[in-house]
């Protein structure tokens, strides 16, 4: 149907609380004539009810909040999601949320919730709409409640206040976050809108796209009807922008990518710059935000620091509308995001502002994560929350001044900022969150930094918010630029950055020096008893870009030389930072990090656990995963399978079959395209705590080359935060039999010595789910019959294993059931006894060698589904209904030589039957 110029088509979906979810995906038109690809959701109910509209993070589409939305629809609202232009399917180009652009689209979608007879209205035209987001998404939340009237309640989360301050702090250019936004958003093999569509000068689609794309979901679920055609809006351009084949610019806006471009190839803004961010930013609105707000933000997050929600907080309170603030663990350098918890904390905020039930708990007005310990049972962070009646700010409801010492320091800025400071690796998710467990990733150069320690404390501080300290800086450069960092030292050295932050600061140059009052990044830590703080100013950092002119500075302590910090008294003493349990990590191994992971950090909201599934190791859905910018050729396809406890599966397939590709997608270290994967009832994505069940060997294992096996592995199980015991050890070790060499540095090792200690690595703490990738490479006869037994042993506790392997024999003696996999596709699974004897495949032996066009005929008999050539004769796969009766007389009115018909035992030749001989 069409309803205000859009076209529509519905679909139901199953909800995640147990009642349906009824979902309808159209194609709307946006402002200046944008298509944008939308979802709607309700729980098929014909009352009017509140809205929500939920906003993705860049880079991505609609379908990331898919679970949260059916979450909120089966709860009794109305879901509105839908692809920001430029994204997923939608048309348009990318204008970070511009007023007349991505916060117009709101206002149309606002528009059509208001048309809608099952949304609740406060007024002719005027819906009762609440808008959530994270990221990208959570600023448009901002924008749209500033910009539109309408919207009655916000939940912005991990988001921006003001852009120019996040990626331009103090005017210096975080070139590393910038650089991966910007990659994040380029379209594939020129394609700028998305969907394959170009866009034109006025953003809109040139041609209309038939229809949108059903979302990736749980294989199971109804098929979305696709739309009709709809009609162009007459304002879209019929010819496309200068800029439609540009692979660097792609799907922005010409305007930002010339900002971009400009700042990124100079390191340098100007202020138009910075004026042109402000402006598209929520501050640019901020007066006019009145709406009641749940401020949710990062601690682990080096993008959009705890400075940002602290303005926005700040602001909307004094517009007179109710704030709460909460400082969740995770962030965008990754940690916990807890979205189990936001999420219901959110619904609880809209149940309070939306539909008016004043006994909602929306909870305190400030609260803040603190990780407590590591849970020995499954190695996940143990969390709990502080909170206070009013949100204190970062400055606290009070302050603790410690005296700094240290003398004036010369520092010196390398001529083109390299070798760069490591505060923290954008993005790095684990590594940037061992900071909460007592390490840092931090790589400080002495020649670059300035350092100033107190003395041991007297008793433990809990420092929540922005602490500050006094600096004279001197030099006779035009303008230094320099990092401020407070870490926290133990009495035995060992040091931690809180979160991996550093601030930048710009200082005029003047050879007699500047004093400048430093506001040091926003966190909450415990300093224990005893511990130091410590205040180091380097001249380089890995994440921004600083002068490229070598230059001296000198940097000295100012004012009454103490570091102020902010404290909360009603907050309570957190646990303390964990002992130190691990060995530091090389430098070039972090720089190393830091070149893989400049990928954008795509926020994809996991869907809930499933239950019925908490006993279930194992269940792959209509998984899909396409080779990088291929629209149509697919590594793993439409792919679905279950594994049971005590199973031992193995993966066939020949090269290329995507057998890597499914572990790796199992493990979270890549995503899906489609369909999920759930790990005892958990869906799985990156740092998914369900992990933690999992033990792997996929693709090979990183050891730390200078330390020995033993090393290895004791500071691989050191890093889960578990306890000693629960490694079984000695287990791992007798697996691994490797004698005396486990006192050697693994170096030395061989190929066969490096992978038993692998496999000794993934069978640490004797995980529910054990994946093997090819294990028995390199290994000698004795050492795989031994690796057999363990993995039959291992099963038979009640633990499951997963096998993938080449050395069919051995697959046949040890696994339980396989899953078959050629060219993407499952071919068949099952136990291993009924594929390998199955009563549709026999093998027929011959007199003499059989010719390729026998071979070629037989397989063309209306009796046989295959054949392939076996050593002694021909395996055949009879089509259903035939008999071994039928398919002698074919045979030998074919010409070919019969001695004996039976049918086959052996996992070889089933699998070369089954594959079809692509092997």
């Amino acid at each position: 149907m069409a309803v205000g110029g859009v076209v529509t088509g519905t679909a139901a979906a199953s909800g995640t609380g147990g009642g349906s979810v009824h979902r309808t995906d159209a194609m709307l038109t946006g402002a200046g004539g944008v298509r944008l690809d939308t979802s709607y959701f309700t729980d098929g109910g014909t009352r009017r009810r509140p809205a929500v509209l939920l906003a993705h993070g860049f880079g991505g589409t609609k379908d990331d909040v898919r679970g949260q939305a059916e979450a909120l629809a089966a709860h009794g609202y109305a879901v509105l999601t839908w692809s920001a232009r430029g994204f997923g399917a939608s048309g348009g180009r990318i204008g970070l949320n511009a007023k007349d652009g991505e916060a117009a689209d709101v206002s149309r979608l606002v528009d059509w919730l208001a048309a809608r007879p099952d949304v609740q209205l406060d007024a002719p035209g005027d819906p009762r709409v609440g808008i959530s987001g994270v990221s990208y998404g959570g600023a448009i939340s901002l924008i749209a409640a500033g910009n539109d009237p309408r919207i009655d309640a916000i939940a912005p989360r991990e988001t921006y206040w003001n852009l120019a301050d996040a990626l331009l702090p103090d005017g210096v250019y975080k070139k590393l976050w910038s650089g991966i936004l910007f990659s994040g958003a380029r379209p594939a093999d020129g394609d700028t809108t998305g969907d394959g569509t170009p866009t034109g000068t006025g953003g809109g689609p040139t041609t209309a796209p038939a229809g949108a794309p059903a979302p990736s979901g749980t294989a199971g679920r109804a098929p979305t009807a696709t739309p009709s055609t709809p009609t162009a809006d007459p304002s879209a351009s019929a010819s496309a922008g200068a800029r439609t084949s540009d692979p660097v610019c792609g799907r922005f806006e010409p305007s930002i990518c010339d900002l971009y471009e400009r700042v990124a190839t100079s390191g340098v803004s100007t202020a138009a710059d910075r004026a042109q961010l402000a402006a598209l930013s929520p501050s640019a609105v901020g007066s006019r935000i009145k709406v009641p707000t749940l401020v949710v933000q990062g601690q682990t997050d080096s993008l959009f620091t705890l400075a940002q929600s602290d303005a926005m907080a700040r602001t909307i309170k004094a517009n007179g509308a109710p704030v709460s603030v909460d400082w969740i663990e995770g962030g965008h350098d990754g940690g916990d995001t807890e979205d189990a918890r936001v999420d219901a904390r959110v619904t609880a905020w809209f149940d309070r502002y939306l539909k008016g039930d004043t006994g909602a708990g929306t909870g305190p007005a400030f609260r803040v994560t603190r990780v407590t310990g590591i849970n020995s049972a499954d190695g996940s962070q143990v969390l709990r929350g502080a909170s206070l009646g009013s949100y204190p700010g970062l400055d606290g409801t009070s302050t603790r001044r410690v005296a700094l010492t240290g003398r004036a320091q010369q520092v010196t800025n390398p001529a083109g900022g390299s070798p760069p400071a490591i505060s923290s690796v954008p993005g790095s998710g684990a590594l940037s969150g061992l900071a909460q467990l007592g390490r840092s990733v931090t790589v400080d150069y002495a020649a670059q930094s300035a350092r100033f320690e107190s003395a041991p404390l007297r008793r433990a501080t809990v420092l929540t918010g922005a602490p500050s300290v006094t600096v004279k800086v001197a030099t006779t450069a035009p303008e230094a630029v320099l990092f401020a960092k407070l870490y926290d030292v133990r009495a035995d050295g060992q040091e931690t950055l809180p979160s991996g932050l550093a601030t930048p600061v710009r200082v005029t140059g003047s050879p007699a020096g500047r004093t400048v009052r430093v506001r040091l990044p926003a966190v909450d830590h415990t300093f224990k008893a005893g511990h130091r703080l410590a205040v180091v100013l380097t001249t380089t950092d890995l994440g921004y870009a600083t002068p490229a002119a070598p230059a001296a500075y000198t940097v000295s302590l100012a004012g009454s030389a103490a570091v102020t910090v902010p404290v909360d008294q009603g907050l309570g003493v957190g646990a303390a930072s964990l002992p130190w349990w691990t060995w530091a990590l090389p430098p070039a191994a972090v720089v190393v990090a830091a070149a893989l992971l400049l990928l954008g950090r795509r926020r994809v909201r996991p869907r809930p656990a499933d239950p019925a599934l908490a006993a279930v190791p194992l269940r792959i859905s209509g998984l899909s995963k396409r080779y990088a910018k291929s629209a149509d050729r697919y590594a793993v396809r439409d792919l679905t399978f279950e594994v049971e406890p005590g199973q031992v599966l193995g993966l066939l397939g020949p090269n290329g079959a995507g057998k890597t590709t499914t572990l790796r997608m199992l493990m979270g270290l890549i995503r899906p395209d489609e369909g999920e994967i759930r790990v005892f009832g958990e869906a799985v994505r990156p740092g998914a705590p369900v992990l933690s069940r999992v033990g792997a060997f996929v693709e090979g294992a990183g050891f730390l080359p200078h330390l020995t096996g033993r090393q290895n592995l004791d500071l691989y199980w050191q890093a889960t935060g578990r306890p000693p015991e629960d490694a079984h050890l000695a287990e791992a070790l007798e697996i691994a039999g490797l004698g005396d060499a486990l006192r050697r540095a693994v170096r030395t090792y061989s190929q066969g010595m490096r992978q038993r200690l692998a496999i000794a690595q993934a069978m640490l703490g004797l995980p529910d789910l054990l994946i093997l990738d090819e294990p028995t490479n390199g290994l000698d006869p004795p050492q795989i019959r031994e690796m057999r037994e363990v993995m039959i042993r291992y099963a038979a506790t009640g633990r499951t294993v997963i096998v993938s392997s080449h050395l069919l024999a051995e697959v046949e003696q040890t696994c339980t059931h396989l899953v078959v996999m050629d060219r993407g596709r499952l071919v068949t699974s099952g136990p291993v006894a009924r594929i390998i004897g199955s009563t549709d495949t026999v093998l027929v032996g011959v007199e003499g060698e059989l010719t390729p066009e026998q071979v070629d005929a037989a397989a063309g008999l209306p009796v046989v589904a295959s054949a392939v050539r076996a050593e002694e004769g021909l395996l055949v796969v009879m089509a259903e209904g035939a008999s071994a009766v039928e398919l002698v007389a074919e045979l030998v009115r074919l010409g070919v030589p019969v001695a004996q018909v039976g049918p086959h035992r052996r996992l070889e030749d089933a699998f070369l039957t089954l594959i079809g001989g692509s092997a």
